[in-house]
């Protein structure tokens, strides 16, 4: 099934119309879902907040899987790029860092976010569309490790990136624990020890089997 169009023929000057609307509805779902969380997340709260008719948030968006997942879709053309420290262990930490922050803020709009994709199918997928574009943005500190000489030319960036921040997630979302400011870094250097020594080399070709 196809949505609905947008309210009015498309606006495609920068700051035009469509995107003012937009913006001004997706900082709103963003404020009652760090405010309200999911349950308390409506099309009415949200039109009321943005200061648009609610006419044209059921229009644009359909329902709140749809504004969730324009939320998310949403993070994904932001220009965000991994850090670049000079060292594998570095850039490791330092993403680590960033995340942390992002989960222990409050509100955690991510943390919100994680919960709400649990409960609606639509922004389920717009998560893991996210979670793979930002995977393949920090594919570049992997890149940039063996270009260096740090790491073995074949290291496999996806379960290296994931086996460094899954502490992470793991204290803080899953366990709900407090923060500790020696996670992030204890985290990365365990991942760069191990992937130094091989532990994340893709299998040779012809060693699959």
């Amino acid at each position: 099934m196809t949505p609905p169009p947008p309210d009015g023929p498309p606006d495609r000057r920068p700051g035009g119309r469509t995107a003012r609307i937009r913006t001004q509805v997706l900082d709103a779902v963003r404020a009652e879902l760090g405010e309200h969380g999911y349950e308390g997340l409506t099309m009415e709260a949200v039109a009321a907040r943005a200061g648009v008719h609610r006419a044209t948030v059921y229009r644009r968006w359909q329902d709140v899987g749809g504004l969730l997942a324009d939320v998310l879709d949403a993070a994904g053309e932001d220009d965000w790029a991994p850090p670049d420290t000079g060292s594998l262990r570095g850039d490791l930490t330092a993403l680590n860092e960033e995340i942390q922050e992002s989960l222990v803020v409050q509100p955690s709009i991510p943390q919100a976010l994680m919960a709400a994709s649990f409960r609606s199918a639509r922004a389920a997928d717009a998560q893991q569309r996210l979670w793979e574009d930002r995977y393949t943005r920090c594919e570049a500190v992997v890149e940039r490790a063996v270009g260096r000489g740090e790491l073995p030319p074949h290291t496999d960036a996806r379960r290296l990136l994931i086996a460094a921040t899954a502490p992470i997630y793991h204290q803080l979302v899953l366990l709900r624990a407090a923060p500790d400011p020696r996670l992030a870094a204890q985290a990365a250097t365990t991942a760069d020890l191990a992937a130094a020594a091989g532990a994340f080399a893709r299998p040779a070709p012809g060693d699959e089997g």
